[in-house]
C-alpha cells in the first residue's frame, strides 16, 4: 500500500517487488542514474517483465488504465520526478562483429558474473547483492526468454548503455566505446539458445554398439534432444513456485540390451553436500529465504509409470497416485562425487505426491549413472538394462510403445530438497524401431517395378492412339 516492495506476498517472490519510494527502476532508456521515461514506465507495465513475478497488463488495463497508474506509482517517488530524464544516446544499429564483441566480453570481465560460457557462473555470482542488500544472480546469458528488458540487439544495447539501477549491472557508457557496446551487444545476443518447439515426444535412436556411459561420447550427437519446459511444483504444499531451473534437454539412446539417457540443464552453482535439514514450518507457499537455510545437492529424477498404459489415462504427473504407481531413477550429485557409496542413481517408487516416495531394496537398485558439471551445465548419463528382474515396481522398455516419460529437478543452491523441486508433465518416450536392410531392397524393388509397368503403359497406350499407316491402294 505504500509503495516500498513490502505488500503481503514480497517475502514469497524471487526477486522481490520494486520499492517504488527509491525511484530507482532497471529498465529505463535514460542515463544511469536518472529516473526512467513515461514511456518507459509504460512499456514495462504493459509488458511484464520475464524471470518475475511483474506480468504483463496490456490485455488486463486500457491504455488510460495503465497511464494512470504511471501518474500515481511516481507519486512515491515524487522529487525525483520534478526534472525531466535525460535520454540516453541510442544511434542507429550499425554493422556488428560477433567475435569482436566477444573481445569485449573478455576485456570488460563479464565472465566475472556471467561466466564464460554466459551462464551466470562466474567467480563473483555467489557473492553479488542489490541495493537492498538482497543477494542476486547475474543473469543466464543463454536464455532469451528471461531477459528483462528484451533480446533485440537494440534492446541489449540499451542495457550496456544506460545500467539496471538497484543492481551490480553498470552502465558502460563511459567505460566502454559506442561501438564496443554494439559488438558487446552482438556477441551477448549469440549467446541466446532458444528451445526446440515440436512434439513431446523423446525419441531413443537404437545402437548396434554398446550405450555411452559419460556425457562427453560423441554417440550422443546421434541422438534426437527434447527440450522439457520445466515449472515450479506448485501442486501439493509446500508448494514452490521460485525454482531456478525452468528447462531440460534430453537425449536417449539403446540397443538390445540396455537403454541410456542423457540429461543436460543448465545450474550456476555445484552442490554437492547435503545436510538433510527438515523444511522449516510454512504455510501453503514456501518463502525462497527460509528454503536457502542450509546445504543442499543438486538433483535430477526420471519418472515413468510402473507399467506402460494401455489407453489415454496414465497415472498423476507428479510422482502418481494409489493404483497407479509410478517408478523413479533419482541421481543425487553428493552420491555422484563418492564413488565409494556405488551409484549416484536410486532407483523409487511413489503413489502419490501426498505419500512417501519409498527406495527399492538394494537387489533391486539396477540404474547406472554418471554426471559431469562443467561452465555452469549439468550433464548426467543414466543407463539401465532394458528388461529388469523386477516387473511389480520396474519399466520394461518395449519398441514403438508410447512410454510416458516426466523429469523433476533439484537445485541445492536454491535450497530445494523434497518437494521443493521443479517438475515437468508427462512427455513420451519412443524407443524407435530399426528398419531392416531387406526392406530397403523390397522399396527399390518397387519404385523400379513400378517404373517398368509405367513405361509399358506408356508404350501401349500411344500405340494404341497412334494412326494407322495409310496402305499403298489407299495412296493410290
Amino acid at each position: 500500500l505504500e509503495g516500498d516492495g513490502n505488500g503481503p506476498v514480497a517475502d514469497y517472490l524471487d526477486p522481490r517487488p520494486r520499492d517504488f519510494t527509491l525511484g530507482s527502476y532497471k529498465l529505463r532508456t535514460t542515463e544511469s542514474g536518472e529516473p526512467p521515461l513515461d514511456e518507459d514506465l509504460f512499456q514495462t507495465i504493459s509488458r511484464g517483465i520475464p524471470g518475475t513475478a511483474m506480468q504483463g497488463f496490456a490485455s488486463i488495463l486500457s491504455p488510460e488504465e495503465r497511464w494512470q497508474v504511471i501518474y500515481f506509482l511516481k507519486s512515491f517517488a515524487a522529487d525525483l520526478f520534478e526534472e525531466p530524464p535525460v535520454r540516453a544516446e541510442i544511434g542507429p544499429e550499425p554493422q556488428v562483429s560477433v567475435e569482436k564483441g566477444k573481445e569485449v566480453y573478455q576485456r570488460a570481465k563479464c565472465w566475472e558474473c556471467h561466466g564464460q560460457e554466459g551462464r551466470g557462473d562466474g567467480p563473483s555470482a555467489a557473492k553479488l547483492k542489490d541495493d537492498w542488500g538482497f543477494p542476486i544472480l547475474p543473469r543466464d546469458l543463454s536464455k532469451g526468454w528471461r531477459y528483462k528488458g528484451g533480446t533485440t540487439l537494440k534492446e541489449i544495447f540499451t542495457r550496456f548503455t544506460t545500467g539496471m539501477d538497484g543492481t551490480p549491472m553498470p552502465s558502460y557508457a563511459d567505460s566502454l566505446s559506442e561501438e564496443d557496446r554494439w559488438h558487446l551487444a552482438a556477441y551477448v545476443q549469440s549467446l541466446i539458445r532458444e528451445p526446440a518447439r515440436g512434439e513431446p515426444v523423446l525419441r531413443a535412436k537404437r545402437m548396434d554398439r554398446p550405450l555411452p556411459r559419460t556425457p562427453d561420447d560423441p554417440l550422443w550427437r546421434e541422438a534426437e534432444p527434447l527440450d522439457v519446459p520445466l515449472s515450479g511444483q506448485v501442486v501439493v504444499a509446500p508448494r514452490w513456485q521460485t525454482p531456478s531451473v525452468d528447462l531440460i534437454t534430453v537425449r536417449s539412446l539403446y540397443n538390445d540390451k540396455a537403454i541410456a539417457f542423457l540429461l543436460e540443464w543448465d545450474d550456476r552453482f555445484k552442490n554437492t553436500t547435503h545436510t538433510g535439514e527438515p523444511l522449516p514450518v510454512q504455510d501453503t507457499y514456501m518463502q525462497p529465504a527460509l528454503a536457502r537455510q542450509g546445504s543442499f545437492r543438486d538433483a535430477v529424477e526420471i519418472q515413468f509409470p510402473v507399467q506402460i498404459p494401455q489407453g489415454a489415462e496414465r497415472p498423476y504427473f507428479f510422482l502418481g497416485q494409489p493404483g497407479k504407481p509410478v517408478y523413479l531413477w533419482r541421481w543425487k550429485a553428493d552420491r555422484n562425487e563418492d564413488a565409494g557409496k556405488g551409484s549416484p542413481v536410486e532407483e523409487l517408487n511413489a503413489t502419490g505426491p501426498q505419500n512417501p516416495v519409498l527406495s527399492q531394496p538394494p537387489e533391486s537398485q539396477e540404474v547406472e549413472g554418471r554426471g559431469v558439471w562443467k561452465h555452469g551445465r549439468w550433464q548426467v548419463v543414466m543407463i539401465r538394462a532394458r528388461e529388469s528382474q523386477d516387473r511389480e515396481r520396474d519399466m520394461v522398455f518395449q519398441t514403438g510403445k508410447l512410454i510416458p516419460i516426466a523429469f523433476h529437478v533439484w537445485d541445492g543452491a536454491n535450497g530445494e530438497r523434497g518437494l521443493l523441486c521443479a517438475i515437468s508433465s508427462w512427455q513420451f518416450l519412443v524407443l524407435e524401431s530399426s528398419t531392416p536392410p531387406r526392406v530397403y531392397v523390397y522399396v527399390f524393388l518397387a519404385v523400379i517395378g513400378s517404373f517398368g509397368v509405367e513405361w509399358w503403359l506408356i508404350r501401349w497406350v500411344r500405340s494404341r492412339s497412334a494412326p494407322s499407316r495409310p496402305d499403298s491402294a489407299t495412296r493410290g
